[in-house]
């Protein structure tokens, strides 16, 4: 216990309280001392010349007997001493004792008599002050003219009683030091209690159980913003910890399977038998080379000259260290990517800073059609042009790279005429390197960078750098290719389900296909980013999923819906975001299809949220699904008209629409070709009021 941190801290927290109370409170009892003192020496002056003025008026008027009078009148002060009036010789010619008159001080209080003013303290606690009494014109008739001074006014005054004063004083300021302290402990030994020791302790008890292999342990602290940190630490380190015991026993039962192909392998027998061979031939060696460890301390002088250049090479191998570290950081940036397109941009980009190059660029290779298409060009013209496809022929750098397998560097172009100076895409080429792109055998394309922006020529060093960072990028570009096929493979998969329910209908046939282009038109509108038009895309596409769930019968009824029928297609949000729920990267899509049927006011289903509750992707799907839905043909009533389905709209927007999103769509409405056979809608006709009346679903609100 002795060992404790919260102790070691409060010991040492009472210890420096201690001091600096003590030193405070020391501090202050002498100076009220010294005030003390001060106040009893002006008392005294006061009380001096109070006593003289009244000796010179009492020997002015001749009755020199009041002198002892006067003072046997101070005398009887409790804190006057003595009182009397001596000579330089140390007689005393008056005193408020009467026995004293005449008689003359010891010797030693002789010698101690001044011959000034003076007021001194002894040890014992006494004030003693001394006054001269000057001779004066009225003085004359009793004492020469030429004495100067007649005689010393001494006056002893006892301080006890302010002595009590003081001790009192100081043992006030010992208990208001003691509680002072006592409460500062008291309050930082609460606080240690409940902001460190507490959340320490949850956290050893955490640790523990981490220790006997309970890895699911999860633990919250908020006592402070430092131990919230501590914990979130705490839990990553689990976490991890559990994920590295998981991959080490998945190794560990892969290297025993290998182990027990490899006990059976005919290779073994044969590596033995080199083995025994070696270790010969290692004795035969070690034998020669004790022969020739004489030869080796002679050329040991050598090794002096070579300290140069180990210099040299160590300089080189830092320089090598540097940029694995630059390789080591753009490896993780590039295996973080997923996306395609993000990953093109992103390995040229570090490439060229990492190269300090002017221009760099991918090209892919195109094998089916003999062709290579540069993509991602970045320092000439517009980074984000569109692919440029260009043939394969003997005097493109790629194409060379692609057919041989291996870089190539070219410090100066001028050097090697076989190749264009000037690129396809226009700029002028002086240096280069060109790497490609490989996954095993198979060639993806190549990752050039040209012309650096010192103007100095590429290396053989620069050149190992790219083929390592093209070898790292290669395997990245397949996965994320990979990945991205498999996407296009869900995607391809659901939407011919989609596409096969609106085959069976000739109603809804193209719908999805028609909402998808309503959507993604208002969403270019609105400028949203390339991943937010891909997550509308596709919820587009996919949005009646779920009718996958909904009987056939029902969605074909012509008759008037009932609550049940209602309740029922109402559920088809809902069924389709069970159906993609075990597609991770389709997160945002289920959720947009879930609100694709809520309303802004909050009356919508499945979930009946509001306003900012829902998602901006699925605000643009509701308006553009139900407008084709309204100017669509259906079992229950005939399209409206375009201008009837731009009034439903408007009348809707603010319950049941985003009002921020109406006009804007309706306005593209309103644009030129973009409805393709606007003509054509405009002369569908109106549904009757009786037909209205008929159907329990209103146009914009209609169940689809």
């Amino acid at each position: 216990m002795c060992n404790s941190l919260k102790i070691k801290i409060l010991a040492l927290i009472t210890v420096i309280l201690v001091v600096i109370i003590s030193t405070v409170a020391y501090q202050n009892y002498r100076q009220q001392k010294e005030m003390l003192h001060e106040i009893a020496n002006r008392n005294t002056s006061v009380l001096i010349e109070t006593i003289k003025s009244s000796v010179a008026n009492a020997m002015l008027s001749g009755r020199s007997d009041e002198v002892a009078a006067i003072f046997a009148r101070i005398k009887s002060r409790e804190f006057v001493n003595s009182i009397r009036i001596v000579n330089e010789s140390g007689k005393i010619l008056n005193s408020a004792d009467r026995e004293e008159i005449g008689s003359t001080l010891p010797e030693l209080g002789r010698q101690q008599l001044p011959t000034r003013n003076l007021s001194v303290l002894p040890e014992d606690g006494v004030f003693l002050s001394y006054a001269r009494i000057f001779n004066a014109p009225q003085c004359y008739k009793c004492h020469p003219a030429s004495k100067e001074t007649l005689g010393l006014l001494e006056i002893k005054l006892s301080l006890g009683y302010m002595n009590g004063f003081i001790t009192r004083e100081r043992n006030i300021a010992v208990v208001s030091a003691i509680m002072l302290v006592l409460l500062t402990v008291a309050t930082i030994f609460v606080f240690l209690v409940i902001y460190v020791e507490r959340p320490i302790r949850k956290l050893v008890r955490s640790m523990e159980k981490v220790e006997h292999g309970e890895f699911d342990q999860e633990i919250s602290l908020t006592s402070s913003h430092e131990m919230y940190t501590l914990g979130n630490s705490f839990n990553h380190m689990v976490g991890t910890i559990a994920n590295l015991m998981e991959a080490t026993v998945n190794h560990e039962r892969e290297l025993a399977r290998a182990q027990e192909k490899l006990e059976h392998h005919r290779e073994t027998h044969q590596m033995n038998g080199r083995l025994e061979e070696q270790i010969r031939e290692i004795e035969n060696l070690n034998i020669t080379l004790e022969e020739r460890i004489e030869e080796i301390e002679e050329a040991n002088y050598k090794i002096a000259d070579l300290a140069g250049e180990l210099e040299d090479k160590n300089t080189n191998l830092e320089k090598a260290v540097a940029k694995l570290s630059t390789l080591n950081r753009l490896g993780l940036a590039i295996n973080s990517t997923i996306e395609v397109e993000d990953l093109y941009q992103l390995v040229v980009k570090t490439t060229m800073d990492t190269l300090q190059a002017q221009v760099g660029y991918i090209v892919l290779y195109d094998a089916e059609h003999g062709e290579l298409r540069i993509t991602n060009l970045i320092g000439y013209r517009d980074p984000n042009s569109q692919y440029l496809r260009v043939p394969m022929k003997p005097s493109s750098v790629s194409s060379w790279v692609i057919q041989n397998s291996k870089p190539l560097l070219i410090t100066d172009i001028a050097l090697t005429p076989e190749f264009d100076r000037v690129s396809p895409l226009g700029f002028e080429r002086k240096t280069l390197i060109c790497a490609p792109l490989m996954v095993k055998d198979e060639i993806i394309g190549t990752l050039t960078v040209v012309n650096k922006l010192n103007n100095t020529v590429y290396n053989h060093e620069e050149l190992e750098l790219l083929s390592t960072i093209a070898a790292q990028a290669s395997i990245a570009m397949k996965n994320a290719m990979l990945y991205d096929e498999q996407q296009k493979t869900y995607l391809n998969t659901i939407q011919a389900l989609v596409s096969a329910i609106e085959a069976s209908d000739s109603y809804t046939r193209g719908h999805s296909e028609r909402v998808t282009r309503f959507s993604l038109a208002l969403a270019r509108k609105l400028e949203l980013p390339a991943n937010r038009l891909k997550v509308i895309e596709r919820a587009a596409i996919l949005h009646d999923i779920g009718k996958i769930g909904i009987d056939l019968s029902l969605l074909h009824k012509e008759d008037a819906l009932t609550s049940e029928d209602v309740a029922e297609l109402q559920q088809h949000p809902s069924i389709g975001m069970k159906i993609l729920e075990p597609i991770e990267f389709l997160h945002d899509v289920r959720l947009c299809i879930g609100q694709h049927h809520e309303r802004y006011d909050g009356k919508g289903y499945p979930n009946r949220l509001t306003g900012q509750e829902l998602l901006l992707e699925s605000r643009i799907l509701a308006i553009a699904d139900s407008f084709d839905a309204m100017t669509s043909d259906r079992p229950y009533r005939t399209a409206l008209k375009l201008e009837v389905a731009i009034q439903e709209l408007a009348e809707n927007a603010g319950t049941q629409f985003d009002p921020e999103l109406v006009p804007i769509f309706i306005k593209l409405l309103k644009t030129p070709n973009f409805l393709p056979h606007r003509e054509e809608q405009q002369g569908l006709h109106v549904v009757p009021a009786s037909q209205k009346s008929s159907s329990n679903a209103p146009h914009s609100c209609i169940a689809q």
